[in-house]
């Protein structure tokens, strides 16, 4: 029996139609994803389904025996706890309870009519029970938890909470309430891995439907049995889940495609029989080219043109230069705030061409970690050095170093003043700025907009080290997948913190947990790396290897003084080779004195591409200057 019944919805807003034709529908306890490019309209498709939009055509129908629940009909107190907050989804259960407790009170101390009140008791007791009154409390605490409000949380007031908080919390009043058909608008913002964990298995055991909105992709193949996507204004009905879908409409469209080719060769032959058959103008074969005409109109109608192709974002982060085997070193880094320790003892190295993801609990610490990489912050102790001709790009997940004050083009041109307009022009519109688009203030752009103008920035950069902070926020999944594709090709080395799980697991050569106690090192995907810590959460296992890494002083040591002494001997080289490089433009820049227009031409490219190496050595030898000056302090 289906809890949602969508038959021809068309919507509009004025003369623009968002999308037309929609028709499917949700059974009870089936968990469908809904899916489309960021402004196909599903947000608005969830505010037809509740009643907020009305629709140009067409209509929804929800069964009267199902409760609808969704994130807006929730809101959170000021005046409140945390904990009294959530629990106040209970309210029937708890009032249900002060009665229970009065009537106890009133049977003990013969109050009133004892038989009534004995009465009420066991029906009440039969009611509690059977909604959930004896777990209610436990359900709260565990859903808060879950969604990664710690103990001391509980009594905090709602009032203080973050913007991301106040969105778990209401989070966990739809979970929690009586609904039992949801529609979830990208439920899983602002959670971190434990929580997603969480989440997933709590609508797992959910025994209503959901409708869920989201990009996360590997929250959509764990859940979802049914697919609906909105593309070019239409909606399409896939069985399965994410990778399902990705694979059936993969075939559907090739389908499509071939059909449609040869249908218009096969048009294209009858075409030329007609006019041959008209050009001899006889009477048997004017017959003949009337009833090729006819079987042409059937041909006709029956033609089915793919719908064109939705605007993709174009990476290509393609490196200019090759750097080092060494890409990162980095030896006991620790980073805390006033009294508050964020980590400590963070060691790793990180080699060429590695995709390595850096991951952990919200608050652990690791865009701090980049930050101190790229300089922004410094380590309270411990040191860091990058290899040689390492150039890194950074893309932060607030894109705090965009000038606000500038438009989209202005951003991209005054970063990057070499390049003439029509390059940059083109550049935007391989991230889908177009006409007008490249003159928006970025005061004035959603965040997927300024997401995709930090990206453009990094991918012109051609750096050959990228440290990216969440990258696929604000993408939708299908620009995601144009991410993941093209730094799957990428001959660079990446640093990443991400939560998305999906995206962690096609790229992850490597993954690097930090907490407070420094960094534990995993081989392989997101996958593997789950099954190596379930594997260590056995007491025999995690014993075993507790000995095993038991830390070795003498080889840290050992290791230690082995970086130094390789930095002390770079430095030097560096030093010769920037000397060199000196002698070499004082030669080039005495020929070009006296040289001919072909050769100034040559000499003058050739000076180019020496600054540009002299510039790279620079930058080392800065580097190897302050580590070596820290290690000695």
């Amino acid at each position: 029996m289906a809890v949602l019944d969508v038959q021809n919805l068309k919507l509009s807003f004025g003369e623009t139609t968002l999308f037309e034709g929609v028709s499917f529908d949700v059974k009870e306890k089936e968990k469908v994803g809904l899916i489309g490019c960021n402004g196909a309209g599903k947000t608005s498709l969830f505010k037809l389904i509740t009643g907020e939009y009305q629709p140009t055509d067409g209509a929804c129908f929800i069964s009267k025996n199902a409760r609808l629940g969704y994130m807006e009909q929730h809101t959170c107190s000021e005046n409140k706890t945390v904990y009294n907050e959530l629990i106040s989804v209970f309210y029937d259960l708890i009032e249900m309870e002060k009665e229970l407790e009065e009537l106890s009170h009133n049977i003990t101390n013969g109050i009133g009519d004892r038989q009534n009140n004995i009465e009420r008791q066991d029906l009440l007791n039969h009611i509690f029970t059977r909604d959930g009154g004896l777990t209610y409390q436990s359900r709260t605490r565990a859903a808060l938890v879950g969604l990664g409000f710690s103990e001391k949380d509980f009594d905090m007031p709602t009032a203080n909470l973050s913007g991301g908080q106040k969105s778990k919390l209401i989070l966990a009043k739809l979970l929690l309430s009586k609904a039992d058909f949801l529609l979830l608008d990208e439920p899983t913002n602002h959670l971190d891995l434990n929580a997603l964990e969480w989440l997933e298995g709590f609508l797992k055991d959910f025994s209503g439907a959901c409708l869920i909105i989201s990009h996360d992709r590997y929250f959509l193949d764990r859940l979802t049995t049914k697919t609906i996507e909105i593309e070019n204004k239409k909606c399409l009905c896939y069985s399965g889940n994410y990778s399902d879908f990705l694979k059936k409409k993969e075939a559907r469209q090739k389908a499509i495609e071939d059909k449609y080719e040869n249908d218009m060769k096969e048009i294209e032959r009858i075409e030329g029989i007609i006019a041959q058959q008209r050009q001899w103008n006889r009477e048997k074969s004017i017959k003949k080219a009337e009833s090729e005409e006819k079987r042409l109109e059937k041909l006709k109608a029956q033609v089915v043109v793919p719908d064109s192709k939705v605007a993709r974002i174009r990476f290509d982060f393609t490196p200019k230069y090759i750097s080092g085997e060494e890409v990162l070193n980095a030896f006991e880094l620790s980073k805390s705030f006033k009294d508050k320790k964020v980590f400590e003892n963070a060691s790793f190295q990180i080699r060429r061409n590695e995709r390595v993801f850096l991951l952990g609990e919200n608050g652990c610490g690791k865009t701090t970690l980049l930050k101190i990489l790229m300089k922004d912050y410094s380590a309270d102790s411990g040191y860091f050095s990058f290899g040689a001709n390492v150039f890194t790009g950074y893309f932060d997940q607030v894109q705090a170093k965009l000038d606000l004050s500038k438009t989209v083009i202005e951003e991209i041109w005054s970063t990057f003043p070499s390049m003439n307009e029509t390059s940059v022009r083109s550049a935007l519109a391989a991230f889908l700025f177009k006409g007008d688009d490249v003159f928006k203030n970025l005061s004035d752009c959603s965040g997927g907009e300024r997401a995709r103008v930090a990206l453009l920035k990094l991918m012109l950069g051609k750096y050959n080290f990228l440290l990216l902070d969440e990258p696929t926020n604000h993408l939708d999944a299908f620009s995601r997948e144009e991410l993941e594709n093209t730094l799957l090709e990428y001959s660079g080395t990446m640093l990443i913190v991400s939560h998305d799980r999906y995206f962690i697991n096609k790229l992850a050569t490597r993954i690097l947990e930090l907490d407070k106690d420094g960094v534990t090192e995993y081989i392989g995907n997101y996958d593997e790396y789950m099954e190596r810590k379930s594997l260590l959460a056995s007491p025999v296992v995690a014993q075993a290897v507790q000995k095993e890494k038991k830390p070795n002083e003498y080889q840290l040591k050992k290791e230690r003084a082995s970086a130094l002494r390789k930095a002390k001997t770079r430095l030097s080289k560096c030093e010769q080779e920037i000397e060199e490089a000196e002698n070499e433009t004082a030669s080039i820049e005495e020929k070009m004195l006296s040289a001919d227009y072909e050769t100034l031409m040559e000499l003058t490219n050739a000076l180019d591409e020496l600054n540009n190496k002299k510039e790279a050595l620079y930058a080392e030898w800065e580097t190897l200057s302050e580590q070596l000056t820290e290690a000695d302090s």
